[in-house]
């Protein structure tokens, strides 16, 4: 393994860089600070690909023998890391015009970037006590993201986003004393590093502490019941930021799920115990909940809060049946979640900023105003369904293929049951949108139709984000990646 100062650049990088949007006298105009932005962005992105090819680990520093701050790169942490810096930028271009309408454009900057920041350190960690504190770092960098508007729905969508994600925390805190009582060390290692040997005897406390440390993290990717957050802050929040939000940072409590059960615990011990099964039933809860709750939903964005709630969900079912493609269908759906969510929040966004329509109802001929648009998020709400041949297809399809062949019972039917029902629910939530844009009906007045497209600012990220959504048709390089992954936890 080498070690190399070249880890800790690109989690500098943003830090730095948002620090000096927020401060820095000379960017101080708004057009020096897009480009400072945007900059930083392609910096962070460059030094995050240049730390990919290799084993590279770097320490902190150590507090004692078995609490050690460190990075290190592997398969899943560039993965991540490249999806979070993609994600990042794609939505910083769309809100050069977007926060035109807002305030405190340095202020929302410098935080934007730490959040980049905490996520890229989240990724690079090479244990369980330097992600734990990167997760932390990354709530309260995020937070005056949801804060930003200031207004009172603002502030209290904030302080019960802080009051999810600490509770959240705290419960995932309790796997650093399990795993230094019952671990062989908090370092991540594929399948796990449990000492059998101080675990006899004691199986129920391990699962009991497991059990509560992954519905902690499970907070930040809305698992039930500490999913309530999520549509709470979205509307508030500015679109860009609810893009992020929903499509990146509910990722990293994805990623922190992963790490506990195929890094740390292990799934051999897992598999078939009562905390697989209670974890499985909970994520089909908020499969079916956040699905269900989306269709009576008339606020535009707040329905595609209550779809984040459901389709992350789809990740988690996976990570929790432990089984190979259970886990490919995850980390497929992981990427196939981000691309579509932030396609959806920007379209959202963009309607809002050229139109101030906000509800669902009130998009009836937003097609014929602002086509563009609309079909970017007709495509990601395709994607999202799981229609073929676009992205959300192949995902569903691993996870389905994964529940089937868990023989876990109930499980390995209701599973794919329950996906099945939520696909349909989310076509119903999503294409009368597309429907009533496109075709409002012949009462609808055309002569006062005015065009409304966006500039491209707005619509380059769009269409990248549509176009990616396609990414199915030629999936070998992602499925190579995550072959490799696959292979090794199990």
């Amino acid at each position: 393994m080498k070690n190399s100062l070249l880890l800790l650049w690109p989690v500098l990088a943003p830090a730095i860089g948002g620090l000096a949007a927020a401060f820095a006298p000379a960017l101080r105009e708004e057009k020096r600070r897009q480009w400072w932005v945007a900059a930083v962005l392609a910096l962070t992105g460059v030094l995050t690909l240049c730390t990919l090819p290799g084993g590279r680990t770097l320490t902190l520093l150590r507090l004692t023998e078995n609490a050690v701050i460190f990075f290190r790169v592997d398969t899943l942490s560039g993965i991540f890391a490249v999806l979070f810096c993609v994600m990042w930028a794609l939505s910083a271009i769309f809100s050069f015009d977007y926060m035109k309408h807002e305030e405190y454009h340095g202020r929302y900057y410098c935080f934007y970037l730490l959040t980049l920041s905490a996520l890229i350190g989240l990724a690079f960690a090479g244990n369980y006590l330097t992600m734990y504190l990167c997760f932390e770092w990354m709530t309260l960098a995020s937070m005056p993201l949801v804060l930003h508007e200031g207004t009172r729905e603002a502030i209290r969508a904030a302080l019960k986003y802080l009051l999810y994600s600490v509770c959240g925390a705290s419960l995932g805190l309790l796997g650093i004393p399990l795993m230094l009582r019952y671990g062989a060390s908090l370092e991540f290692v594929p399948g796990g590093t449990l000492n059998m040997a101080a675990v006899r005897g004691h199986e129920g406390v391990v699962l009991l502490l497991a059990f509560a440390a992954v519905v902690g993290f499970g907070a930040k990717a809305g698992l039930f019941p500490l999913f309530a957050w999520l549509p709470t802050a979205h509307p508030v929040a500015p679109a860009p930021a609810s893009a992020v939000l929903s499509g990146v940072i509910t990722k990293a409590g994805v990623l922190a799920i992963l790490r506990v059960i195929y890094y740390q615990i292990g799934p051999a011990f897992l598999r078939g115990t009562w905390a697989q099964s209670a974890w499985c039933w909970l994520s089909l809860i908020t499969v079916f909940m956040g699905s269900s709750v989306a269709l009576k939903e008339k606020v535009l964005k707040k329905r595609l809060a209550y779809s984040t709630v459901s389709q992350v969900s789809y990740i988690l079912f996976g990570l929790f049946l432990m089984n190979a493609p259970a886990l490919t269908g995850s980390l497929l759906h992981v990427l196939a979640h981000s691309i579509c969510k932030d396609a959806l929040f920007l379209a959202a966004g963009a309607i809002i900023f050229q139109t101030g329509k906000t509800r669902v109802d009130e998009l009836r001929g937003i097609g014929k105003e602002m086509p563009v648009v609309t079909w970017c998020f007709t495509i990601a709400a395709l994607g999202l369904i799981g229609i073929p041949p676009l992205c959300g297809f192949l995902s569903k399809w691993e996870l389905c293929r994964g529940a089937l062949t868990s023989g876990l019972p109930v499980l390995s039917w209701a599973g794919p049951v329950v996906l099945i029902v939520s696909a349909i629910l989310t076509a119903g939530y999503l294409l009368p949108i597309t429907a009533r844009g496109f075709f409002p009906g012949a009462d609808y007045d055309y002569a006062a139709l005015v065009k409304r497209e966006p500039g491209p600012r707005m619509t380059v990220p769009l269409l990248l984000l549509a176009a990616a959504a396609f990414f199915t048709l030629y999936p070998k390089p992602y499925l190579d990646l995550v072959g490799a992954i696959v292979s090794r936890v199990f």
